[in-house]
């Protein structure tokens, strides 16, 4: 069954936001105590589940956290050896992900038991022993709408600009697509966002490239301050503001644009990009991790999902150096930027080429992906 996010910022006093702290330090010191039991012994996730009664038993500060919260502490620790061991037997290339020992931990997560929602909506209490006590929910979503059983996890987040609170609804969303007859194949590139293959364009926004300047700044503020005074840590505060309002423009962009993307079209095409890889180039790393890619790709097949539309992807070999009409190799550096073809003579921009043969590509290949896909556009 799907889950739904819905969040809200927390209202409280310091007090409260002090155990929210405790109880996320109390989150990170189980996880990371299993993570030794696994490396000491191999446990499994059953070991890792007893083991936290075991930990509340030894120590006395363990015990105030909500017995399922100490579960799904121990849960994020086998979710890490589990990564780690998928990783082995798909013999994925490079570093496997071996598990570490956690010391930045910014949320606590409890389940079903030791918190309660008012009926209003508007306002939650905890009531294990940490002492966090009742909050106020600043947001514009109605919880009160969801019966109570179909929240299946609360997740308490510490973020640069205060506390959060997330609710994992369990609930199926529903949307319906209205066919366009459409079919795309998309490049996504460092001058323009995307170039789909009808020719159109989406502008590159460069959130970091534009709030560079004043992080500078910030930085250059914050390497200033004396270590572990109260002007360092309101300087760091600023920085990291800082830093989490680019985080929040570049995922607010990605979202609305794959949605777009995807409500206006019946059949969706992409490249396959090892970004791991193509952010080794020194010089055009910062402007790919600033462009967001792999979010944007991610929300793409998300919405595709939904609305039941098609998502091919595709090799991305020879697909800026072939000609989209007639298929010659037409050979050109990354400084080139406009395609033409010494054979049929088409002339088109390089991205709107790449993007015509990703969409060829997918249409090809659409009998062997075993989609319900037309075979046409």
């Amino acid at each position: 069954m799907p889950m739904l996010i819905y969040e809200y910022k927390l209202d409280g006093e310091y007090q409260q936001y002090t155990s929210i702290d405790e109880a996320i330090r109390i989150v990170q010191f189980i996880r990371n105590k299993c993570l030794r039991l696994w490396m000491d012994e191999r446990a499994n996730k059953n070991d890792l589940q007893c083991y936290c009664a075991v930990l509340a038993k030894e120590y006395p500060f363990a015990t105030s956290l909500n017995s399922q919260a100490r579960q799904a502490s121990a849960d994020r620790a086998w979710s890490a050896i589990q990564r780690f061991y998928d990783h082995c037997k798909a013999k994925k290339p490079g570093k496997k992900g071996y598990p570490r020992f956690q010391h930045d931990n910014r949320s606590v997560e409890y389940k079903q038991t030791g918190w309660k929602l008012e009926p209003d909506g508007r306002h939650i209490t905890f009531t294990d022993g940490c002492g966090i006590g009742r909050l106020r929910l600043v947001g514009t979503r109605d919880m009160e709408t969801f019966p109570v059983k179909q929240i299946k996890r609360v997740r308490l987040i510490r973020r640069a600009d205060g506390y959060y609170a997330q609710f994992c609804v369990q609930a199926e969303r529903q949307i319906e697509h209205l066919p366009t007859g459409k079919y795309v194949g998309i490049d996504v590139g460092l001058k323009a966002f995307y170039t789909d293959s009808e020719g159109n364009t989406v502008e590159n926004p460069r959130h970091y490239r534009k709030a560079e300047k004043r992080l500078k700044r910030l930085q250059r503020r914050l390497s200033k301050k004396q270590k572990r005074s109260q002007n360092r840590k309101k300087a760091r505060q600023a920085v990291a503001k800082a830093h989490l309002n680019v985080q929040r423009q570049r995922e607010d962009f990605a979202r609305k644009q794959a949605n777009a993307l995807v409500s206006s079209h019946d059949f969706i095409a992409f490249e396959d990009l090892q970004i791991r890889n193509m952010v080794r180039n020194r010089h055009l790393a910062k402007s790919i991790h600033d462009a967001g890619w792999g979010r944007f790709l991610t929300w793409v097949t998300y919405y595709a999902s939904l609305h039941h539309v098609p998502v091919i992807v595709v090799s991305p070999h020879f697909t800026s150096q072939n000609c989209s009409a007639c298929g010659t190799l037409v050979k050109k550096s990354l400084s080139i930027r406009t395609h033409v073809c010494p054979d049929c003579g088409v002339v088109l921009d390089r991205d709107h080429n790449a993007a015509c043969n990703i969409l060829q590509k997918a249409l090809s290949t659409i009998g062997q992906m075993g989609t319900d896909a037309p075979v046409s556009a």
